[in-house]
């Protein structure tokens, strides 16, 4: 086969991604964005053609217009990986972006929310359809959903008798994760009143179709209103939440990271500066030689 230009290599890269890869399309159409913005920066060239400069002349113009250093670094990961790809299918002898730096970004911490807060978006308010909010906050919350992974349920991938839920995560990886007596309850006096749909979606819109992300938004947006909860509560707060509470709870932070789907323990890690006063009081009263000496 001919070289392609750099226009067939990427649609090239982003089949392979969906087809070979299994990439959500969400990533798929996250890594279409950033690549035609390098094409808009430097034109349809041969893919050999592209040098280092060309990438860092385009990081630079990307921060000259104010793009957030975390939006640059995703850019310059998503050229890479493409490159990674140029490369094994011989189109270039090198990923020239391999050895750029990525702009230092500012350490962003987690934010949660406090149990009392969790718990007022759980009470009853008396709304319509509140069955299926309350077993769906219920199930986010305890089981530490993104919640794309809590839209993607289906029915069969709820266990009441053993209290899990079997969980795609990202990467298409499935984990089984252990559901909360009183979550269960809730999903099944949720599941009891779901009217019969086509699709084998655990949570329902009014017409029967899968619930969107939009949706859960909106729904936790008007929650937090009825209840008096913090109204600047999202999906993934809830996830912060329910991670940062287990630490709290002394649960060991490797089986934290299993019940998140964190590829990495690092990733996890980031919930640790939250409960630093509880951890340094352990600290103090196990180590016998980090006790202060009384005058």
């Amino acid at each position: 086969m001919a070289e392609p230009g750099l226009r067939e290599a990427v649609d090239g890269f982003l089949k392979e991604l969906a087809d070979v890869r299994l990439a959500s399309g969400h990533t798929v159409a996250a890594y279409r964005r950033d690549l035609e913005g390098f094409m808009a920066h430097c034109g349809d060239m041969p893919v050999r053609d592209i040098a280092r400069s060309h990438v860092q002349d385009w990081l630079v113009s990307g921060h000259a217009a104010g793009q957030a250093p975390s939006t640059l670094a995703r850019r310059l990961s998503a050229l890479s990986s493409f490159l990674d790809m140029s490369v094994r299918r011989g189109w270039c002898g090198e990923n020239v972006a391999a050895g750029v730096r990525p702009p230092r970004q500012p350490r962003r911490l987690p934010r949660m929310l406090p149990p009392e807060q969790t718990q007022a978006l759980l009470e009853e308010t008396g709304a319509g359809g509140e069955a299926r909010d309350l077993a769906l906050l219920a199930v986010m919350y305890g089981c530490g959903l993104r919640v794309s992974e809590a839209m993607g349920l289906d029915l069969d991938d709820i266990d009441l008798h053993a209290q899990e839920v079997r969980v795609l995560g990202k990467g298409r990886k499935e984990r089984i994760v252990p559901l909360p007596g009183s979550a269960a309850e809730l999903l099944q006096r949720y599941l009891e009143e779901r009217p019969a749909a086509a699709t084998k979606a655990v949570f329902l819109n009014r017409r029967g179709g899968r619930l969107s992300a939009r949706s859960v938004q909106r729904m936790l947006k008007q929650r937090a209103l009825a209840t008096g909860a913090d109204v600047s509560v999202t999906p993934h707060r809830l996830r912060h939440s329910f991670a940062t509470h287990l630490l709290a709870g002394g649960v060991d932070l490797r089986v934290i990271q299993e019940l998140l789907g964190h590829a990495s323990l690092g990733t996890t890690e980031r919930y640790t500066h939250l409960d630093i006063a509880r951890l340094t009081e352990v600290y103090d009263d196990a180590h016998p030689r980090a006790r202060r000496k009384r005058s």
